[in-house]
């Protein structure tokens, strides 16, 4: 939570501002706004097999998951995506099709998951990763987030 103003440096405090309680600034009226994060991720079809990695870090250390991340201020989704699938697994990879957008109540994440398929690079771990692997699509491990079943579902509806 925002404690300070960032146009005047004051204290912020709580109040009513747009139909809900907000931090806001009683010098100079500026109104915070707790944004979303948005992160992108790509179920990577490569060799028949759907790439994973294990997390080396919180949310979910050491579950397995698709690679993911932020998406950096004024990146395009797209290249956001292919790039984290780089960083996390070494692959290189191309965006095929959008899967959807998901999120939860009181989450400030919002997620875009894409389908996309390896053109090159070699599977490797990269930094964010305990190890990565290629895994069936119908044996997937246990997977780290809620929404993940569901982005395989759809996956799974739109293949070729």
């Amino acid at each position: 939570m925002a404690r300070f103003c960032v146009e005047c440096g004051s204290p912020l405090e709580s109040r009513e501002a747009f139909g809900k309680v907000r931090q806001a600034c009683a010098s100079c009226g500026h109104v915070h706004f707790d944004d979303p994060k948005v992160a992108v991720g790509v179920v990577v079809e490569m060799e028949g097999g759907i790439v994973l990695g294990r997390r080396n870090h919180e949310p979910h250390l050491g579950s397995w998951s698709f690679p993911s991340g932020f998406v950096d201020v004024g990146e395009v989704l797209e290249e956001a995506a292919a790039r984290e699938v780089e960083e996390e697994t070494g692959v290189k990879v191309t965006i095929d099709r959008l899967l959807g957008v998901f999120s939860d109540a009181g989450n400030r994440t919002v997620f875009i998951a894409y389908a996309g398929h390896a053109f090159g690079g070699r599977l490797e771990c990269g930094d964010e990763c305990f190890e990565v692997g290629l895994f069936p699509p119908d044996a997937l491990p246990e997977m780290a987030f809620p929404h993940d079943g569901a982005i395989m579902d759809v996956w799974a509806k739109g293949r070729k």
